[in-house]
């Protein structure tokens, strides 16, 4: 099967989740994490649930699912062990217009989640199609080392430029921009000299004559 990859705006989305388990308390947490309103139905919840749930970061229903529990929810998450209850949150998430994800339980899903590694405001997902959870978390190990310590700081930076430039009508190239990005740029970003770095992106995008505006420096510092 292939799917189509997506990143979802979750921020203050009607989510359910069905299960208060291990499973279904990392969901809530990447749900929480996107900004998702959150309500859990289930009979028990881990310890770190009920933390959540008594700080009133959740809502939670302490009952089996029942019918049509879905219908005023945007998403739904399942993670149970029962695949009856997988297979009828599914069948009534399709009637009522609402997408599911039950765990390890693919014919009952209408997406899967990728593994997931965030950096700042950098996020990278990897998935298998759901084939191999193993080597999803491989994939994501990988891509862990490769998000070094600058990565963060440098999509900061490039979405500050990126705006400065806007506003005075720069609009560079996507080759010039790929140019810019180069080793140095990082180098000094790990050293955490921001000023310098960001001197360096202004002349590599041809914006050279905004530094001291942009920077706040004389246009020949970090030379």
């Amino acid at each position: 099967m292939a799917y189509y990859p997506i990143f979802l705006e979750l921020k203050d989305r009607r989510c359910l989740v069905v299960g208060g388990g291990r499973i279904a308390q990392r969901k809530i947490e990447g749900l929480l994490a996107a900004g998702a309103s959150v309500t859990v139905i289930a009979p028990t919840l881990t310890k770190e649930l009920q933390r959540l749930l008594a700080a009133g970061e959740i809502d939670c229903q302490q009952r089996e699912y029942a019918e049509s529990d879905i219908k005023d929810y945007e998403m739904c998450m399942v993670a149970t062990d029962d695949g009856a209850v997988n297979a009828q949150v599914f069948a009534e998430g399709r009637s009522h217009g609402v997408w599911v994800n039950a765990s390890d339980d693919p014919i009952n899903c209408d997406f899967i989640l990728p593994a997931v590694i965030r950096r700042g405001s950098i996020t990278i997902a990897a998935s298998t199609g759901g084939t191999s959870p193993a080597l999803a978390r491989r994939l994501r190990e990988e891509l862990e080392a490769y998000l070094t310590e600058e990565m963060p700081a440098l999509a900061d930076l490039l979405a500050e430029v990126r705006r400065d430039l806007h506003s005075r009508g720069i609009t560079p190239d996507q080759e010039v921009w790929q140019e810019a990005i180069d080793e140095e740029l990082r180098v000094l970003l790990a050293q955490r000299k921001y000023r310098q770095a960001k001197t360096r992106l202004l002349k590599a995008l041809g914006a050279g004559e905004l530094v001291e505006e942009l920077v706040g420096v004389a246009s020949e510092a970090g030379a």
